[in-house]
């Protein structure tokens, strides 16, 4: 009956911010959000909701991210033991293999590092990530977080559409890209009937819950020390790959410090190089130095535009693991060195350069209890399903992370084993005067940090409500002077870029645009308001 009707949508819609006053869950798919809201209802704080969501995610979103991706976190406990809030920092992304090394890319003919197969995978970090959330903040027991991805796994779920249509244009990709004994493991997983599935078709993967069964019993251990590892070892070693449950059994996630800027009054936060996060603050210390009028002014985007350049090219350039950064994020950030970069700014759009001071396929997803706890997070395979390696009879899918090192022996992001590449995906966070206002985030490659700008503008800058921040067109920086506009922009913007020299095009395919989630507590009345992304099958589920 349903294949009488169209999965698209030709006229657009509105969504209203989401108000709740007990919890909130807002993620890209709504089975995970159901998931979410439900352990809150059982008991579980926002770090529960958290991670029952995002393991749910790596079932029914798997052309974002899976068990073998990466993950970041930024956790408001509201009260730290001592009678305040406190922000926590959490870095879930894996490092080189020690096989991985610039000699084995020369020697097998890479000028850079491959997208797909076995090169590009690095340790993957998520499933320690959701363990050490579990460990040190949640409620429940982790099998319990885990239970409901597992129940979707085994007894299957309708597919979302824009998931499905992701999901269709990896299987073209794969099939032109990938072959042998390594590849054919993916195609068993995810295209079980010959072809991906389509809108509304059940989807099942018996595999991946067991394995998730695994990680609920073991509290993840067994991916890294145990049955798990030695299947990943088994299958790297028969195919041709450079992960050894060597490297698998070296790894640990780590707490780091979230770092800052003050922007308008508030603060923003995100997670410190290998991430991209700093990119976002680069832009908008930059941009806090103009004076903003309105969203739909010429000048204002303008100015936007020129500081993401600048930014960007500048995180692209010295971006890495901390210890191998040839400039600090404080020289990055310092007042003096954001004014050299400011005044490069004028009314014409430039070709960016990096600076030099004085001498880093996703989902998103956002939580927040009773209690005032939130939590920001993010995990991704990378490029979508991520390298095309799947471990057989496992459902793991391989992120391709790897694929951002650099083999230039002059970059701080070279190649080097036990090393962690430049990360594209970021959480976020908002405070005011030690208050937490909320997590907010905008999943989307290198998307990522420019969508935090626009959404932090649009409500900090102009005064729009978490949904309407994540409705309005967005923009998008594509290199050099190129831009991407969506084509619900301003017809006048659009003209007006072009004159001042900036390549534009419109896109009418907005999956490019970043898909983002923002949840705010007003710090007086302690309700929660939500906005969810518009781009794809996003949702709110509250309590």
């Amino acid at each position: 009956m349903f294949t009488d009707f169209t999965h698209h949508h030709p006229y657009p819609s509105q969504r209203s911010t989401t108000y709740a006053k007990d919890g909130m869950v807002a993620t890209s798919q709504p089975l995970a959000s159901q998931i979410g809201r439900d352990i809150l209802a059982q008991g579980g704080n926002a770090i529960d909701a958290a991670i029952a969501a995002a393991a749910a995610l790596t079932v029914v979103e798997p052309t974002g991210c899976g068990i073998g991706g990466d993950a970041f976190a930024l956790v408001w406990i509201a009260d730290d033991g001592q009678g305040q809030g406190k922000l926590y920092g959490l870095n879930a992304s894996g490092h080189a293999p020690s096989g991985l090394t610039p000699e084995a890319m020369q020697c097998a003919g890479h000028e850079s590092i491959p997208m797909y197969g076995w090169t590009p995978v690095t340790v993957p970090g998520c499933p320690a990530g959701w363990a050490e959330l579990s460990r040190r903040f949640g409620k429940l027991e982790f099998a319990t977080l885990l239970a409901p991805a597992i129940q979707l796994a085994r007894h299957g779920f309708p597919v979302s559409p824009v998931i499905s249509k992701l999901w269709q244009q990896a299987e073209v990709t794969f099939r032109k890209q990938l072959t042998g004994e390594a590849a054919s493991p993916w195609f068993d997983t995810f295209t079980p009937h010959g072809q991906a599935p389509k809108a509304g078709e059940i989807f099942s993967c018996e595999a991946q819950a067991r394995t998730l069964e695994e990680l609920a019993n073991t509290q993840c251990e067994s991916f890294y020390r145990g049955e798990i590892a030695e299947k990943i070892d088994a299958f790297s070693q028969r195919t041709g790959g450079y992960l050894r449950k060597e490297d698998l059994a070296n790894y640990q996630p780590e707490w780091v410090e979230p770092i800052s800027t003050s922007y308008r009054g508030y603060d923003v936060w995100e997670i410190p190089p290998n991430g991209q996060g700093l990119v976002a603050l680069m832009a908008l210390r930059i941009l806090e130095g103009f004076d903003i009028t309105h969203r739909d002014d010429p000048q204002t985007l303008h100015r936007q535009l020129e500081a993401m350049k600048l930014a960007y090219t500048d995180g692209r350039t010295h971006i890495s693991e901390p210890a191998a950064m040839t400039y600090s994020v404080e020289a990055l950030l310092s007042d003096g060195y954001t004014d050299t970069r400011r005044e490069m700014i004028g009314e014409r759009a430039i070709d960016p350069t990096p600076g030099k001071p004085d001498a880093g396929g996703t989902v998103y997803l956002a939580t927040a209890d009773a209690d005032g706890n939130m939590v920001s997070f993010i995990q991704s395979n990378y490029h979508g399903f991520g390298s095309g390696i799947v471990i057989p009879d496992t459902g793991i899918a391989m992120q391709n992370r790897g694929h951002n090192f650099s083999l230039d022996p002059q970059h701080d992001n070279l190649l080097a084993p036990g090393k962690k590449t430049f990360h594209t995906i970021i959480p976020g966070f908002l405070t005011k005067q030690g208050v937490g206002i909320g997590p907010f985030g905008v999943m989307g490659g290198f998307m990522q940090p420019q969508g935090h700008v626009q959404v932090v503008m649009n409500m900090i800058d102009f005064g729009l409500n978490p949904q309407a921040a994540l409705d309005a067109p967005r923009w998008q920086w594509m290199g050099e002077r190129r831009i991407g506009l969506e084509h619900t922009f301003p017809a006048h913007l659009a003209r007006d870029m072009a004159e001042r020299g900036h390549e534009i095009s419109l896109a009418h395919d907005t999956v490019s645009f970043g898909r983002g989630q923002i949840i705010l507590r007003d710090p007086e009345t302690g309700i929660y308001w939500g906005g969810t992304e518009p781009r794809t099958d996003s949702s709110i589920a509250v309590l």
